[in-house]
């Protein structure tokens, strides 16, 4: 399978999950984090599919690597500010609403992020996927990229975790047969994020695994996201969308995370044809597909 087909199911099978997400967030009224609309709540908040901040932000982040020759923190923060001032985004968590309004306030990029520990949320990782695609990245530009919206470590490793689980699969040191979570525990600092891959290891019941925690902050969602991911051979995608919707919280990032790293494990063509068909039938689908196309043509020049 070639690299631009990992792509395009990586970004797609994220925004299938996403969208499917979406529509049942916070169903249980149990997430930790409030979800902000600064641009008015949508009449439409219903349960139908639509793409929100998690696809959203990760397009602007395609868009900062396809529109410059060296990627810096200062493009991803460039291309989220254009993002944000169409007043488009749906569902901002909290700490990259207060990013994304101090940059348009002039704040400049390494100051606007959150800190603290109320700073330890998704936000970062539901958009750094794009990242693992390019050759060079170092760890340290995964960081600046994380500090634009969320200037703390976990928030930091829990980005790390995703970009290090789809690098696994583009090195085939992850196939669907290895154990996932010991793979990026080796690769990724002491942290809690590192605590709850460990944990989760232990378990075998996806109960147990989801009643450790379902919500935006950090370290329930990204371990959770890899968790089901990791289980993609038994599950298949579809039901492993229909089981972390069915766990609750922060459904459409956690399917959003799981999706992208399950996206570039099976590829385009792995992801059920009525997913596609249905992702196809939004608005944003152009977007979506237009965005993947200029990074296919950017990597083949």
């Amino acid at each position: 399978m070639t690299i631009e087909d990992r792509f395009e199911g990586c970004i797609l099978c994220g925004a299938i999950g996403d969208a499917w997400g979406s529509a049942y967030e916070g169903a249980d009224q149990n997430l930790e984090d409030d979800l902000y609309y600064p641009f008015g709540i949508p009449d439409e908040i219903q349960k139908v599919w639509r793409i929100t901040d998690d696809t959203q932000l990760t397009l602007a982040t395609i868009d900062a690597i396809t529109n410059n020759d060296k990627l810096k923190a200062e493009n991803i923060a460039e291309e989220i500010l254009k993002l944000y001032r169409t007043k488009k985004i749906r569902g901002l968590g909290a700490s990259t609403l207060k990013a994304l309004e101090e940059l348009n306030f002039g704040g400049h990029w390494s100051q606007v992020g959150r800190k603290g520990e109320y700073a330890a949320g998704n936000g970062a990782a539901m958009r750094i996927a794009p990242l693992a695609f390019l050759p060079n990245i170092s760890d340290e530009l995964i960081r600046e990229i994380c500090s634009i919206t969320h200037q703390n470590d976990e928030a930091y490793i829990g980005a790390l975790s995703i970009v290090k689980a789809i690098r696994l699969i583009i090195d085939n040191k992850w196939t669907g047969k290895e154990n996932l979570i010991r793979l990026i525990v080796e690769g990724i600092p002491d942290s809690r994020v590192r605590d709850r891959l460990i944990l989760i290891d232990t378990l075998n019941e996806l109960n147990d695994i989801c009643g450790l925690g379902n919500s935006a902050y950090v370290v329930d969602s990204v371990p959770l996201a890899i968790a089901f991911a990791s289980r993609i051979k038994d599950l298949g995608v579809k039901d492993m969308f229909q089981s972390i919707i069915n766990a609750g919280g922060d459904t459409d990032t956690n399917c959003a995370l799981a999706g992208q790293i399950v996206g570039a494990l099976v590829g385009i063509k792995g992801i059920p044809e009525e997913l596609k068909i249905k992702l196809g039938e939004l608005e944003d689908y152009d977007w979506i597909i237009s965005n993947i196309e200029k990074f296919k043509n950017e990597r083949n020049k």
